[in-house]
């Protein structure tokens, strides 16, 4: 008869967990902010495919980092329940916060019950009337669930990128000084001081428009996602300044010589 080989319940979940940090931790970073005009959602995506950024509502978004058919299975239950909960009954019960609880009971479950937890961490974001009434909920594999104040970060080095968020994060600020400062975070590949250059060809913008009636979730791509990003300014040469004196000031007369008017 084989002998079955114990292993402690807290060894099982240490193991779980570690699993799903360190896959998790391989995933392209997110960033998520409010500002004056929304919530912005900002991620790193080579792909044009498939997005890490969504409509989960009309007044609601979806921000996720890790393996893409898990999180994307999840992202169709909450449209889903979405749905189903504003067809039963209003539009406006469903919330970003209903939503963030439904998703940490389905991670929770998930990951004590099954052999593998979903290696995901995901985001529910919900604007509100004025930056105070924004709502946004970080939720990690295991089904914890965090309200953040104003701004997160998923993906790795998260809590590095936070820093970086936290210095200049002002939810009063329009929606072009949200999107330097989140760009400058992801750029900054972890606060270790190596900055890299994003273009517009890896990243995936949308916002939630604050201002705008029924659905608020617009995507931030094309000649619009260039407006937004910085530009350098051009290094100018002193001796190639024209100022505003001619070219020859000898063919020039100087004041005396001009004829006075006669008295």
């Amino acid at each position: 008869m084989a002998m079955q080989f114990y292993t402690s319940p807290e060894q099982i979940m240490r193991d779980r967990a570690e699993f799903a940090r360190k896959n998790i931790s391989r995933g392209r970073n997110v960033v998520v902010l409010s500002c004056a005009d929304g919530v912005l959602l900002v991620a790193e995506n080579v792909s044009s495919a498939l997005h890490k950024v969504y409509e989960l509502y009309d007044r609601i978004g979806f921000a996720a980092v890790g393996k893409y058919n898990e999180f994307e299975n999840l992202r169709t239950a909450g449209v889903r329940m979405a749905d189903l909960r504003g067809y039963s009954y209003d539009r406006r019960d469903v919330t970003a916060a209903s939503l963030a609880k439904a998703y940490a009971q389905t991670l929770g479950a998930i990951f004590s019950e099954q052999t593998k937890p979903f290696e995901v961490e995901i985001c529910v974001a919900g604007v509100g009337a004025s930056p105070d009434a924004d709502e946004l909920y970080r939720l990690t594999f295991d089904g914890s669930i965090n309200d953040e104040p104003g701004y997160l970060a998923m993906g790795g080095a998260a809590e590095q990128l936070v820093e970086v968020l936290s210095e200049g994060h002002d939810s009063e600020a329009p929606l072009a000084d949200a999107f330097a400062l989140a760009l400058r975070a992801l750029s900054s590949d972890g606060g270790n001081g190596v900055r890299r250059e994003l273009t517009t060809d890896v990243l995936e913008v949308a916002v939630l428009e604050r201002a705008r009636p029924g659905r608020a979730f617009r995507r931030i791509e094309g000649l619009a996602l260039d407006a937004l990003m910085p530009r350098e300014e051009a290094e100018v040469d002193p001796d190639e300044v024209i100022g505003d004196e001619p070219e020859d000031a000898a063919d020039t007369p100087d004041k005396g010589d001009r004829p006075q008017p006669s008295e």
